[in-house]
């Protein structure tokens, strides 16, 4: 086991100097840790063209690994914590634990990772002061200082995460002349167009719909589930692209949009019934002909967007019609199946990938919900991220979207009292901003795998310990190695017959650049 004789961190003292935030921003402006130490992650800058990562250099003997580290019990939060070599190994004994890496294994390209640009999330951000503003945005979407978004999804009029229910259109007006994103203006269009700028322009917006207006559903409700009248379909498909149009003309390009948010769920805030049939037949007579003959035939449009659970069946339906498959870019999911009692159906978005390869997945939502204040530095708060994500991109996801990336001390605002957990938390009384351990496990993949990077094989020998990997537009390599014990866990990270000795603190992530 490698010792490690100099701890390279983000802070001075580890042992006596608590970790703060803004001290990790200030300490990271030039790069990702401590400037003196030369130390630099994979590709800091979005490029302009994401080309196919090269070709990997076998010969690794003597190539220096760095380990950056985000653990329990320490002060460790995306902290470089060592720097170490690989060296001739051979084959490993059963007893060596070790991770496995193939850069020559290629597979999904990386689209980003990113989060929820809220109507709740603007509204907290517009209460704090300027200082904590440039602070949040830094910390989520500056590649040098943060963590480097490049992915964002926002809500199309109100979700359960607004101050109300609202639409852009006047109750009635089924020809949309009233159509209007007027109250997006005041908070919500001021923060993905401040977001986007910190992100140097870079940042894939795609708006996703809770409900239709209430006069469109056949419970004359924008809550409480109902169903979209069939009378109302093709106005509600001139909906997405006014909306698109909308924003757009406000300087915010739209990526694309998902159908429909949580198409299976009858919700207390808003929320609408598809059957699979229902979405395939929409987007087949209506959504995706809209599209192309309003020009935005180049927007990605993206189906399901719900849980694990019952992916398959949706994809298979919809792909089982040409006439629906070909509007259909990918398939959204989100991690909210254990509802039921269960765990997370993993294996499930792996079948969609390998039956329908021609189709991309992304993560669209996911949140820890039932928001505590007193659990707001509970560990679990990041594995879940960090056992999530793994899975996801060893399942060929391209990219993952969190929820809201911004929320109050009462987990809110939501007009439904249904408070959730963020990886950010602002007191709008105290201007104090918290940032979770949530946070950091994201950062330990968002910060060091950049769009444009491919998905490279990666395989732990022991179940305690999670892996994925990619190779970046650069040719840096990022392993992602969660350790989920009360465990110190000994490895080698084992390329072609050379290893690097790695510890891993119980219950951490690291992320090895090479």
């Amino acid at each position: 086991m490698a010792t490690q004789t100099t701890q390279i961190s983000i802070i001075s003292n580890p042992s006596t100097m608590k970790i703060d935030r803004r001290g990790f921003l200030v300490a990271s402006s030039s790069a990702l840790v401590l400037g003196k130490t030369k130390l630099s992650p994979a590709a800091h800058a979005q490029p302009s063209e994401t080309p196919e990562p090269p070709e990997i250099n076998r010969k690794i003997e003597a190539r220096e690994v760095t380990v950056y580290t985000t653990a329990d019990k320490t002060n460790y939060r995306l902290s470089a914590t060592d720097k170490l070599t690989f060296k001739p190994m051979g084959q490993p004994l059963e007893t060596q634990i070790c991770v496995f890496v193939d850069p020559s294994k290629r597979a999904q390209t990386f689209l980003g990772i990113g989060g929820a640009l809220t109507d709740a999330s603007a509204e907290t951000y517009a209460k704090l002061p300027a200082a904590k503003q440039r602070e949040i945005m830094d910390a989520y979407f500056d590649p040098n200082k943060g963590i480097g978004y490049t992915l964002g999804r926002t809500n199309i009029h109100s979700c359960d995460f607004s101050s109300g229910s609202y639409t852009y259109v006047n109750e009635g007006d089924k020809d949309l002349k009233s159509f209007n994103v007027d109250h997006d203006k005041k908070f919500r269009i001021p923060f993905i167009k401040k977001a986007m700028a910190t992100a140097g322009g870079k940042l894939n917006l795609f708006g996703s719909p809770w409900s239709p207006p209430a006069f469109m559903k056949t419970n004359n409700d924008m809550l409480h589930g109902g169903k979209l009248k069939p009378d109302s379909y093709a106005s509600w498909a001139n909906y997405y692209t006014k909306f698109i149009k909308a924003y757009e003309r406000e300087g915010i390009p739209i990526w694309g949009i998902s159908v429909q948010n949580e198409p299976m769920a009858t919700q207390r805030w808003e929320s609408c019934i598809y059957s699979a049939e229902d979405e395939r037949d929409f987007l087949k007579n209506h959504l995706g002909p809209t599209m192309k003959r309003e020009g935005l035939g180049d927007k990605k449009i993206i189906a399901w967007d719900h849980n694990r659970d019952l992916i398959y069946q949706r994809v298979s339906t919809i792909m089982a019609d040409p006439k629906a498959a070909q509007y259909v870019w990918g398939i959204g999911f989100h991690w909210y199946e254990p509802w039921s009692g269960g765990d997370q159906m993993f294996d499930n978005v792996k079948l969609v990938n390998e039956t329908f390869p021609d189709k991309k997945l992304i993560f669209t939502e996911g949140c820890v919900d039932s928001f505590k204040a007193e659990d707001l530095h509970n560990w679990r708060l990041g594995e879940a991220y960090g056992r999530s994500m793994i899975n996801d991109f060893n399942d060929g996801a391209v990219g993952w979207t969190d929820w809201n990336v911004l929320l109050d001390e009462q987990g809110g605002p939501n007009h439904v009292q249904n408070f959730c957990f963020a990886p950010v938390h602002a007191d709008t009384k105290t201007g104090e901003i918290t940032y979770t351990n949530s946070y950091y496990y994201i950062g330990h993949f968002s910060k060091f795998v950049r769009p444009g990077a491919r998905k490279i094989a990666s395989a732990p020998s022991r179940s305690a310990l999670l892996s994925t990997a990619f190779v970046n537009p650069d040719g840096k390599v990022s392993v992602v190695v969660m350790n989920k014990t009360d465990q110190k866990i000994p490895y080698f990270l084992w390329l072609d017959g050379n290893a690097a000795e790695v510890s891993s603190l119980p219950r951490s992530i690291q992320t090895l650049v090479f």
